[in-house]
């Protein structure tokens, strides 16, 4: 099986957040704890799939040759799961709760690659 790490997009200034906070306050508690029981159906659908259950991601910090700075980005989350190919990992994503029901962007998939050069256990 390979690994993915699937990382969960969202942004501040898009359509769908726009929506979301145009909600009144019961509203928007009802949507996320309709999401929240979504989130837990689905981990409980693909829980032999999943090897980090991961988290919601904080501020970022980047750290470059000049130092380090802050940086805003649109990543809000991730989990790692394993899978027989990249399409088969991104499947299991198709209409997550980050997007069906809260206002997030999309989930990128990519593959965890073994490190160059490293033995396999």
């Amino acid at each position: 099986m390979k690994r993915f790490l699937a990382i969960f997009i969202g942004s501040a200034t898009s359509a769908e957040k726009a929506k979301w906070d145009a909600n009144e306050d019961s509203k928007r508690q009802e949507l996320v704890q309709r999401g929240m029981q979504a989130w837990g159906e689905w981990v409980k659908k693909h829980q032999d799939s999943i090897i980090d259950f991961g988290s919601p991601l904080g501020k970022t910090k980047r750290v470059g040759r000049d130092g380090i700075s802050d940086l805003v980005n649109k990543d809000t989350a991730y989990v790692i799961v394993q899978a027989e190919s990249h399409e088969a990992a991104a499947r299991i994503f198709v209409d997550h709760a980050h997007f069906s029901i809260f206002p997030g962007d999309s989930i990128e998939i990519m593959e965890c690659l073994p490190m160059p050069g490293a033995s396999e256990s």
